[in-house]
């Protein structure tokens, strides 16, 4: 069984982070391990909604994981700091894994900021070049590129090469809704693949990003060749989207495991 590490943050309501990383490890067959950065906890009883995690507890896990049990992938998912992303950065360059997808993430579905304005130029600097792949939504497109990201497929196409210029290996911009339907742009600094799914009308997606990027790390992990990794985590989380679920209040979580029931 291929070994899965997730470095990222912890969403006490499920959906998303850690949570939905550690679902999507377990729904794609992999053996799923963990470094919690930082808990999202927003709530109406407390004013604090994220607790970040010391540097000394990020690498005790780090260390755990991949000296008890080892890895064939990574996956970095919110890293919040300066700081944490430099400790991050240093830990991965000293691990010899072939997959390393870095998914870049800023904003949460809530609106909550997830990274700190001043880590973006660190992450651009020092996490991206070591990336298999980036999997950027268009927001964080925007926050990396710095400017406006028109919802056209010549326009997003030009975004994904100017992303590929942070000089990962390839780039993964989830383009989001473009003339109806959902779309991702895939650019390994060579050709261009255009991913399309019907776009579903709901609200309710969060977890989305990180459940696709998730998969996707799997499907690597497992020597699955890039685009069809990538198809197969668009089709996973089309179908958690289309069965998502409505709990409580807000924006619902994606159904990591509907693949295999429905």
């Amino acid at each position: 069984m291929k070994r899965v590490l997730t470095i990222a943050g912890a969403a006490a309501q499920g959906s998303a982070g850690i949570q939905a990383d550690l679902k999507t490890f377990q729904e794609r067959d992999v053996y799923g391990m963990s470094v919690i950065t930082a808990t999202v906890a927003n709530n109406s009883k407390m004013n604090q909604g994220i607790f970040i995690r010391n540097i000394e507890e990020i690498e005790a896990q780090f260390y755990a994981a991949t000296e008890m049990v080892g890895v064939d992938a990574v996956k970095t998912g919110m890293l919040f700091s300066t700081e944490i992303i430099e400790k991050v950065s240093r830990l991965l360059e000293d691990i010899p894994v072939q997959y390393k997808v870095v998914d870049p993430v800023m904003i949460g579905k809530m609106g909550s900021q997830l990274l700190a304005d001043d880590a973006i130029e660190v992450l651009k600097e020092q996490l991206i070049p070591q990336a298999t792949v980036i999997t950027p939504n268009r927001l964080e497109a925007e926050k990396l590129l710095g400017r406006e990201i028109p919802s056209e497929l010549d326009a997003l196409k030009e975004a994904t090469k100017e992303l590929y210029d942070l000089k990962p290996q390839s780039v993964l911009l989830k383009a989001g809704n473009v003339a109806g339907q959902a779309v991702d742009i895939y650019f390994d600094g060579q050709v261009f693949e255009v991913f399309r799914m019907p776009l579903i009308d709901t609200v309710h997606t969060s977890g989305a990003g990180c459940t696709f990027a998730a998969c996707l790390t799997a499907e690597l992990a497992k020597n699955v060749p890039m685009t069809e990794a990538i198809e197969t985590s668009k089709q996973f989380v089309h179908v958690a989207i289309e069965h998502a679920l409505a709990f409580g209040n807000g924006i619902g979580s994606v159904r990591h495991g509907a693949a295999r029931q429905k």
